[in-house]
């Protein structure tokens, strides 16, 4: 192909491909649902090739759009990083970070809170990542990351040790004694993280247990916080999340260390802006204990 296609094709793909949504993609780039339509197919038949499959309420990706689109979105965020490199950051840019819904509500929006009433002059952005994927370079200065803190291209600090305690509304709690009083009850589960019930409850040697217990899984720990602080069951969460909680109480003991943990975290290809390195700074700052670098 001797010319790329229109920069306007390329970003309705990249748009829609990461919303998987024509629509999302017409509200992000500020057009209509028709002509993020228009501008992926003429993409398509300009490069011969489909990128979506098209169901009837949704979208998804064909082999060909999944590997075309990380390359796509290197060389935006690229050309991202060059223009501020040669012609500076516009003056109010906020400062972007990334993390789960979870970590905002319950460890970084009392913080923050506290960091805009010490730099009003600094604009922020908070962007919320549910899975895995969607996490990485693209549009964040910093990220609060969970997992083992060796993700690539970036540099990680961990925020401390992180602990899986049970947790559920304090009524509910002070009927429980032991393990074996949650037999009945309903045992909340978050996907997505490497200890869990089965490992709690081996722990403290009440292996098998959640057989004789309801179970009901969330895709996120919001949901499954908020069903525990109604009553609806008992979660298995980070001590970090829940101390400063006065809807939930602490189940039952002892906490499990959980062999992962949660990462603040920033690119290390691009020159972090003053702006970012100062929420970095402060939030370093602010960590509950001594944290433990990783490079």
């Amino acid at each position: 192909m001797s010319t790329l296609p229109p920069l306007a094709w390329l970003q309705a793909f990249e748009a829609a491909a990461r919303t998987l949504s024509f629509t999302a993609a017409g509200h992000e780039l500020g057009v209509t649902q028709a002509a993020i339509s228009q501008r992926v197919r003429l993409l398509e038949d300009r490069l011969g090739q489909r990128l979506f499959v098209r169901h009837p309420r949704s979208l998804s990706l064909t082999p060909a759009g999944q590997a075309w689109l990380p390359s796509l979105q290197d060389a935006f965020t690229r050309l991202v990083e060059g223009t501020q490199e040669v012609f500076g950051e516009a003056g109010e840019t906020p400062v972007t970070l990334r993390t789960t819904p979870v970590v905002q509500q319950n460890w970084l929006a009392p913080r923050l809170s506290a960091f805009c009433h010490e730099h009003p002059e600094i604009p922020l952005r908070l962007v919320s990542a549910i899975w895995p994927d969607d996490f990485g370079p693209e549009g964040a200065d910093l990220e609060i990351r969970y997992g083992h803190g060796d993700w690539s291209g970036v540099e990680a600090l961990s925020l401390g040790d992180e602990m899986m305690i049970p947790v559920c509304a304090p009524a509910l709690a002070e009927r429980l004694r032991v393990p074996a009083d949650l037999a009945g009850q309903t045992l909340l589960h978050a996907v997505g993280f490497a200890v869990g019930w089965p490992s709690w409850l081996e722990a403290v040697g009440a292996s098998g247990l959640e057989s004789r217990c309801a179970a009901l899984t969330c895709d996120n720990q919001v949901m499954s916080l908020a069903l525990a602080a109604s009553g609806a069951g008992v979660a298995l969460t980070h001590r970090r999340l829940v101390e400063e909680r006065d809807d939930l109480a602490v189940a039952l003991e002892p906490a499990l260390p959980s062999g992962e943990g949660f990462w603040l975290v920033r690119p290390v290809r691009r020159r972090p802006r003053p702006e970012a390195t100062r929420l970095w700074e402060w939030l370093v700052g602010h960590l509950d204990g001594a944290p433990a670098g990783r490079p």
